[in-house]
């Protein structure tokens, strides 16, 4: 397409959130989808492969994590020859896309937050409780606000993007920087946690001119469908993205061993993060690939709060339940670590934080909506962190202060759970648990610098943390003593909830390559920059003036 004019995105805001409190017509909007779409169970689901279904004699089966019994969707399953049709048919498609003018792209992206904000907002909440187990404002945040916030600040970015030009012209010289997409085809492996990691992981590098084959989790296939369907309606060509559920082992062994993987975009474990930047570095030493694949990837976390005893206590205990029980600890930034000072904790910080743990309300997302925490997300979770509380019970140098129980009987249910112990290099403070527990180590006020260097070594992780301090002394000289222990790092709030266009999100360390999702710097991994130098003099002599006798 021809340029006639330099265009500029609309004027890009946060989506304005809502609050579907007792009697309002957001709640019943809610609870009517949800009804809706309850009654559709399963929801067949097929491969999508060049914008057509495509159905496997291997089927899955995702499984409400809330009613175990109940099957949420049966979904195709990718065998490799699907694989190999998906990446040819992506391969297909890139020539007409990125040859679209940026601007075409981004309307793509544009309409598909409008429809998200408006005609599909609440089915896509209902998607997300229903097969990720969220409740009404975790759904909201996530399906809702955060899929619309990176939609269109990603347009925003990367018209910022493609506007950073050379500064310089020598005289008869035009100089140019050209953004173009990836030789190739993207990867994207996308969670189970959040619908709209989902979105971005697929949609940020296609609004930069790339295809993209997707592999959704196991345990989001239903809310990944509807978010695919979401960017058809909105005009995304055949073959752009092409999605396809299955084993990821298979699906990644297919696309690794192509000679046009160009990208990896991955949301997930650190373990599994690891394995893949083997394989694909293997791979690039037998010389199996066009190009040096970029990788871009969003890992694990062992985040933390550090309590001072200048700490506004009740701001420090609100802050850490919000942190540590929300969405049941599975956020990639969830708190799992908790210190604070021996005058904090003894001066009401604990009791405030028992009473209040004990308080929260644990269930059904919709059937009860006080319900605070909802379930885990599936069979592998919940016996894993039936065996971490198990552990804990039996071990000498751990105390559960509040919770330890765990109910599969209908869902799989584990208590929102604290404990405590006085070696701050036991297990419960290293390894990632991805669930409602939270580990406590109360240190003797004068052992902050001890305590700080605990904190930053550990683990491995280096995704987010807090600290709560009143005194300004203690906030700088925190501050600068952890600034390697968190790619998010917070002061006096807690460490979850970054907003698209206000904090970036991403950690280094064993918590991934910090390319910041929610802003300009992760579009950039997904272009190959040309510099163009147009000259427009002409050169005759070969002879520098040096060279002169």
């Amino acid at each position: 397409m021809s340029q006639f004019a330099s265009f500029s995105v609309p004027q890009i805001k946060n989506e304005v959130p809502q609050s579907y409190a007792p009697g309002s017509a957001q709640r019943e909007g809610l609870l009517k989808a949800f009804k809706e779409l309850e009654a559709e169970l399963p929801v067949e689901i097929p491969l999508m492969i060049n914008g057509k279904a495509v159905t496997s004699s291997e089927i899955g089966e995702q499984i409400c994590p809330f009613e175990h019994k109940k099957v949420v969707a049966r979904y195709s399953r990718a065998q490799p020859e699907h694989v190999k049709a998906a990446i040819e048919g992506a391969l297909a498609a890139k020539s007409k896309w990125e040859s679209l003018h940026w601007s075409e792209r981004a309307a793509v992206f544009l309409k598909a937050a409008h429809l998200i904000s408006k005609k599909y907002r609440y089915k896509l909440m209902a998607a997300t409780m229903l097969g990720q187990g969220k409740n009404a404002w975790q759904a909201e945040i996530d399906a809702a606000m955060e899929i619309c916030d990176f939609l269109r600040f990603n347009t925003k970015y990367a018209n910022e993007l493609y506007s950073q030009q050379p500064p310089e012209n020598s005289p008869g010289i035009w100089n140019r920087m050209e953004y173009r997409p990836l030789e190739g085809f993207v990867y994207a492996i996308t969670p189970f946690n959040f619908t709209a990691i989902a979105g971005n992981l697929v949609a940020a590098p296609m609004l930069m001119g790339n295809v993209v084959v997707m592999k959704p989790s196991d345990s989001a296939v239903l809310s990944s469908y509807v978010v695919y369907q979401i960017f058809r309606e909105a005009g995304l060509p055949d073959g752009v993205l092409q999605f396809i559920p299955g084993n990821p082992v298979d699906v990644s062994r297919e696309v690794f061993d192509h000679f046009d993987f160009a990208a990896l975009h991955f949301t997930g474990s650190t373990a599994v993060f690891r394995q893949l930047w083997r394989q694909i570095g293997n791979n690039v030493a037998d010389g199996k690939y066009r190009t040096y694949p970029k990788i871009v990837g969003e890992t694990g976390g062992k985040n933390f709060h550090l309590v001072h005893s200048s700490a506004h206590i009740r701001n420090a205990v609100v802050s850490t339940i919000r942190a540590a029980f929300e969405y049941q600890g599975q956020k990639c930034s969830a708190l799992s670590r908790l210190y604070v000072s021996r005058s904090a904790w003894e001066n009401g910080f604990r009791d405030e934080l028992v009473r209040e743990t004990k308080a929260l309300k644990v269930g059904h997302p919709t059937s009860d909506m006080a319900n605070f925490v909802g379930p885990v997300i599936h069979r592998a979770s919940f016996d894993k962190l039936k065996g971490v509380l198990s552990r804990a019970e039996a071990d000498s140098e751990v105390e559960i202060l509040v919770g330890g129980k765990a109910d599969d009987s209908v869902g799989f249910f584990v208590e929102p759970t604290i404990l405590v112990s006085a070696n701050p290099k036991h297990d419960i403070f290293v390894t990632e648990y991805f669930g409602p527990v939270v580990s406590v180590y109360v240190y003797d006020d004068d052992k902050l610098d001890e305590v700080c260097e605990v904190i930053d070594t550990v683990t491995p992780y280096g995704l987010t943390g807090s600290i709560f301090a009143q005194d300004r002394l203690v906030v700088s000289q925190l501050s600068a003593r952890l600034r390697n222990a968190a790619g998010n790092f917070y002061i006096n709030d807690k460490c979850t909830g970054a907003v698209v266009g206000e904090q970036p999100f991403g950690g280094a360390r064993a918590s991934g390559t910090n390319d910041k999702a929610g802003s300009g710097m992760i579009l950039s991994r997904f272009v190959s920059p040309r510099a163009i130098k147009d000259t427009f003099d002409y050169a005759d002599t070969v002879i520098y003036p040096s060279n002169l006798a």
